[in-house]
């Protein structure tokens, strides 16, 4: 097995390297033969629709989950070999809210630390910091059940660092909560990058993967799609413009825009017309049509439906 420390000496130990990682559940291939890198102090994300092999693949990065053929390093290590070794070192903030209920949001961390073999001396001061990181030292001896939404989020992620880890690992950390709520994760998300934590998320927010991620992957049946940066993604896969026309645009008026745009299609009532140039379509369809039009810059949901469609998923 070729280990990452073998890469060239010149390229820094990536965190997470895997190479042709496979995951299979009966006859579905839930992880198909997939490679990426994702390099130390970044905040890589994970994008694809439900089903596209997202929470599997970050299953087996955290050693939950055994692949069935590849190569996976966390950290200079092999897994399955160093994964209780490579645990010590990760941090994880589930989908679900798993809280201990019996016990107050203080004594919530204490408890977590022991799982690491990590006494209250040992934790003292880093619970008080992660509660003031998380802004709940004033809710520090309260029941979690007393907690809204966002308070048991913040818990949560303030949880995932007793350890001291190098690498977090967030399954759609912000799902649910409110504006205010996400932007203040945002902002501690932001603080731990900046300190050389390296960050792995999975989100359906594209504005969350935009703002946050530094590069990611688009997955959709066990598959990478593409990786890069979400402004290169951007720039590679949907053109600078979007024109969104919402009402009745008659068969017609559809054929004359796709014939002045690079790309336009139909969703429902909606359409959808991507250009490079839109003033000469804009003047086109005027101020009279009958229609709401919405002129926007291409984003990385537009990336995002491109490559895996807009088809519903259950």
């Amino acid at each position: 097995m070729t280990n990452v420390t073998e890469l060239a000496v010149t390229e820094p130990i990536p965190a997470v390297w895997a190479k042709g990682l496979v995951k299979q559940f009966g006859s579905l291939r839930a992880v198909d033969s997939i490679d990426f890198s994702i390099r130390s102090g970044l905040c890589f994300g994970f994008l694809g629709p439900n089903g596209a092999g997202k929470t599997t693949t970050l299953k087996m990065l955290l050693g939950l989950v055994d692949f069935d053929a590849g190569e996976l390093c966390l950290l200079g290590e092999s897994l399955p070999e160093a994964a209780r070794t490579i645990r010590s070192q990760v941090g994880l903030v589930p989908q679900a809210d798993n809280l201990d209920p019996d016990f107050t949001v203080r004594e919530n961390l204490f408890m977590y630390a022991r799982f690491f073999g990590l006494s209250r001396r040992d934790v003292a001061d880093r619970v008080e910091a992660l509660l003031a990181f998380a802004e709940l030292t004033a809710k520090a001896d309260a029941k979690v059940e007393t907690l809204s939404g966002g308070m048991k989020r913040r818990l949560i992620i303030a949880r995932s660092l007793i350890n001291n880890p190098q690498i977090v690992v967030l399954d759609e950390p912000t799902t649910g909560l409110d504006p205010q709520v996400r932007h203040m994760i945002w902002a501690r998300l932001a603080e731990l990058r900046a300190r050389g934590v390296t960050l792995i998320l999975t989100t359906h927010y594209m504005e969350e993967a935009e703002r946050l991620c530094d590069e990611l992957v688009v997955m959709d049946h066990g598959r990478i799609l593409d990786q890069g940066s979400p402004k290169a993604l951007i720039q590679k896969h949907v053109e600078s413009d979007v024109i969104e026309l919402r009402g009745e645009v008659s068969d017609g008026l559809f054929t004359m825009l796709r014939s002045m745009s690079a790309h336009a299609e139909r969703q429902g009532t909606a359409v959808y017309v991507y250009t490079h140039a839109p003033a000469p379509i804009l003047e086109f369809l005027g101020e009279d049509t009958g229609l709401t039009i919405i002129h926007r810059r291409a984003g990385l949901e537009d990336v995002f439906l491109r490559l895996t469609g807009r088809g519903l998923r259950e």
